[in-house]
């Protein structure tokens, strides 16, 4: 019994790698600046950036493992290794006894303060300035197609806004 197999076009197939070379690429080469530059995994960068950007300057484990696409055992795991180094505290909320706030340290601001600048150029250098305006919005247009085909309900960019 033969069998249809999908494929792809030379076109799609090219793309195709394109698009995963960057998934696997862009991460490791964050992570490899957030080290040298601060010590920071791009995933922690991640976290304390969501909590210092929360307009109550705390955040729930679970809020923060929604924006940043974690397991709540992953989260929790990080979240000690933070507080072990004394960039976030995690206390008993004072409305909901049952929940835990995270909240960052003097020096857990300091960190993701002084990580930022290096963070976003990178970023910049590896992505944004390859790129006119007028480039970037088709890419960031192409791109929310894909987006809203893996997050149709908009989980992750709903609980970045929330922040």
């Amino acid at each position: 019994m033969a069998r249809n197999v999908a494929k792809m076009s030379d076109l799609q197939s090219d793309t195709w790698l394109q698009l995963i070379a960057i998934s696997e690429l862009l991460p490791a080469a964050l992570d490899a600046q957030l080290r040298r530059d601060s010590h920071l995994t791009h995933f922690e960068f991640a976290v304390l950036s969501l909590v210092q950007l929360a307009p109550l300057g705390t955040l729930s484990p679970s809020d923060i493992a929604q924006a940043v696409n974690a397991t709540l055992p992953r989260l929790s795991h990080v979240l000690a290794r933070l507080e072990e180094r004394g960039l976030v505290t995690r206390t008993v909320a004072a409305q909901d006894r049952r929940s835990v706030e995270v909240r960052l340290t003097t020096e857990g601001r300091r960190v993701v303060v002084k990580a930022t600048p290096g963070h976003i150029e990178t970023a910049k250098a590896l992505v944004v300035d390859r790129f006119t305006d007028d480039e970037l919005e088709v890419l960031g247009m192409l791109l929310r197609r894909i987006t809203d085909r893996l997050d149709p309900s908009d989980r992750l960019g709903h609980a970045i806004r929330a922040t």
